[in-house]
């Protein structure tokens, strides 16, 4: 019933910050700000154990943990640019958020090329 300990700190919040947005904007930003950080303290120990169970894949297959920490990485810039990118929207900046999201995928792009190289290397030998 995770979900619905969620949901309700989501929607106490969303009260929150429609009361409060009225008179003092730059405090519901704040709030925002906080439901989020505490909505994704509840889901943590749960980000654990997926990372857990990918590692045990990633050994099972033989997959090196050099790529699996890539992968890894990527997907933790991933959801920390979403993250960041809805708070800039929230605020009003989606100019900001946009710039937001342009340079979490080159940082992306930058962190897939080495798994791209190894894909296109095991490829090359497969083909005669």
């Amino acid at each position: 019933m995770d979900v619905i300990q969620i949901v309700v700190i989501g929607l106490i919040a969303t009260v929150l910050i429609v009361v409060v947005k009225t008179q003092r904007p730059e405090l519901a930003l704040l709030l925002s700000v906080a439901a989020g950080i505490i909505l994704f303290l509840l889901v943590l120990g749960k980000i654990g154990s997926i990372i857990d169970i990918v590692r045990d894949l990633a050994d099972r297959a033989g997959i090196g943990s050099i790529y699996l920490g890539t992968i890894l990485k990527i997907i933790g810039i991933a959801y920390i640019a979403e993250f960041g990118a809805q708070i800039c929207r929230d605020a009003g900046e989606g100019a900001v958020a946009t710039k937001i999201e342009f340079a979490s995928k080159i940082l992306i792009m930058v962190l897939a090329v080495p798994i791209v190289v190894a894909v296109l290397d095991a490829l090359l030998k497969l083909v005669p």
